[in-house]
């Protein structure tokens, strides 16, 4: 197995257990600045479904 395959699964898991969202990919998900989108992963931790929809509401 490769070392990226390895990392993928890796990043899966943590993905998986909840772990912290990470910021640039979070960002360009819900197209916006990389400021905004730390300051909602702060408010919300690693609950990804909170900071999923103070995303949304954000933009809109």
């Amino acid at each position: 197995m490769s070392q990226t395959r390895k990392k993928q699964i890796q990043d899966r898991r943590l993905a998986a257990q909840g772990g912290k969202y990470d910021v640039a990919y979070f960002a360009k998900k819900h197209g916006l600045e990389l400021k905004d989108a730390k300051r909602i992963i702060e408010a919300h931790g690693s609950d990804r479904d909170a900071a999923d929809r103070s995303a949304h509401r954000f933009k809109h």
